[in-house]
C-alpha cells in the first residue's frame, strides 16, 4: 500500500503524521505544484492532499488509486464525477477547526473594537507616559453587550460564534445565506434588515453561487457607518474592492479579513491599498490553524483511512 501525501506544509512541520505510516508506505512532499501532481500520484493507492487538482488530468494515469482522503473540509480541488467514474473513493474532514475559526473570530473583532494596535503603539510611543492622567481613552468603544452581532451561515461555527456573542450579552441576529432557517433559538432577519442592523458582521458560509460576493456595493452601503465586518469564511464571499472602497470611505468602521480572493494575497488586491490602516486587520488565512485544530486534521484523516481499509464509511463524500 503506497500512501502520498501531497501538500505535508499545510498542516504544519511542527504536527507529526507518522501515524500515516501505520497503512503502508508513506511518499511525503512537503509542497506540490499542479505540473507534478501526476507524477506524484501515479503509483499511489491513497492520495492525502488539500489544494492540488486532483481530476482526470491528474489521475489518468494513477491506475492504483483507490482513496483521496483530504487534509481540509472543502473539497472543491477534487473532480467528484470522475472519482465516482474510477470507484475512487473521497473522504474529508469536518469539524476540526471550530474552535480555533471561533477564537479567531474574537480575537479579530475585540481587537478592532477597542482599537488594540492603536492604544498599544500610544502607550509603547510614549503618548500615556507625557498625558499626565492614569487613563486615556481617545479612541472610544462600545460594550459587546449593547450591540448586534450578525452571524451568515450556521453550521458549526457560526452556531458557535453565535453561543460566544451571547455570552458577551451581544444580541444575535442570522442570515441564512442556503435560504433554510433550520436553527432554533435566533432571530433570522431578510439580507437587507442584516446588513442594516447589525453592528458586528462575522462571515460563516461556503462559497457557492448563493454566496459569491455576498457582501459588495450594495450590501455594504445598508451597513452602520459603526459596524465592523469579520471574514473567516472564504475570501470571495467579499467583493474586496468595494469593501476597500467602503473602508475609505467611512462607509462602516472596520473589517478583519482571514480569507482573501486570491491566496496567498496578490500584491495589488486593494485591500491591501486601504488609505486608513487601522480600519483593517489582516491574517493570512490561519484562523483554522491552531496547533490542536492542526493535529487533529492529521489524525481523523488516518481514522477515515483505517475506516476505509475496514470497510466502512467514515466521511466518505464518494
Amino acid at each position: 500500500m503506497k500512501i502520498v501525501i501531497l501538500e505535508r506544509n499545510t498542516v504544519g512541520a511542527d504536527v507529526d503524521v507518522s501515524a500515516m505510516e501505520q497503512f503502508g508506505e508513506v511518499a511525503v512532499y512537503t509542497d506540490t505544484t499542479p505540473e507534478t501532481v501526476a507524477e506524484r500520484v501515479k503509483d499511489a493507492d491513497i492520495i492525502v492532499a488539500n489544494k492540488m487538482p486532483l481530476n482526470e488530468n491528474t489521475l489518468k494515469d494513477a491506475a492504483n488509486v483507490k482513496l483521496i482522503e483530504e487534509f481540509a473540509t472543502g473539497y472543491d480541488n477534487i473532480d467528484i464525477e470522475y472519482c465516482r467514474s474510477r470507484n475512487i473513493a473521497v473522504c474529508n474532514v469536518s469539524n476540526y477547526s471550530t474552535d480555533s475559526v471561533v477564537q479567531h473570530t474574537f480575537a479579530m473583532a475585540l481587537s478592532l473594537m477597542e482599537s488594540l494596535p492603536w492604544y498599544d503603539n500610544f502607550v509603547k510611543s510614549g503618548g500615556y507616559s507625557a498625558s499626565g492622567i492614569f487613563t486615556y481613552f481617545g479612541k472610544e468603544f462600545s460594550q459587546l453587550s449593547s450591540l448586534t452581532w450578525g452571524v451568515a451561515g450556521m453550521g458549526n461555527i457560526g452556531k458557535k460564534v453565535a453561543l460566544v456573542a451571547r455570552a458577551f450579552g451581544a444580541e444575535v441576529v442570522c442570515y441564512s445565506t442556503s435560504g433554510v432557517n433550520n436553527v432554533i433559538g435566533y432571530k433570522f432577519l431578510d439580507k437587507e434588515a442584516f446588513f442594516s442592523q447589525c453592528d458586528i458582521i462575522s462571515l460563516h458560509c461556503p462559497l457557492n453561487d448563493r454566496t459569491r460576493h455576498l457582501v459588495n456595493e450594495k450590501t455594504l452601503s445598508l451597513m452602520k457607518p459603526s459596524a465592523i465586518l469579520i471574514n473567516v469564511a472564504r475570501g470571495a464571499v467579499v467583493d474586496s474592492a468595494s469593501l476597500a472602497n467602503a473602508l475609505d470611505e467611512g462607509m462602516i468602521a472596520a473589517a478583519g479579513v482571514d480569507v482573501m480572493e486570491k491566496e496567498p494575497i496578490a500584491a495589488d488586491d486593494p485591500l491591501m491599498h486601504v488609505k486608513n490602516k487601522e480600519r483593517l486587520l489582516l491574517t493570512p488565512h490561519m484562523a483554522w490553524a491552531s496547533r490542536e485544530a492542526r493535529q487533529k486534521v492529521v489524525s481523523e484523516a488516518c481514522k477515515n483511512i483505517e475506516a476505509y481499509l475496514a470497510g466502512e464509511e467514515r466521511n466518505r463524500i464518494v
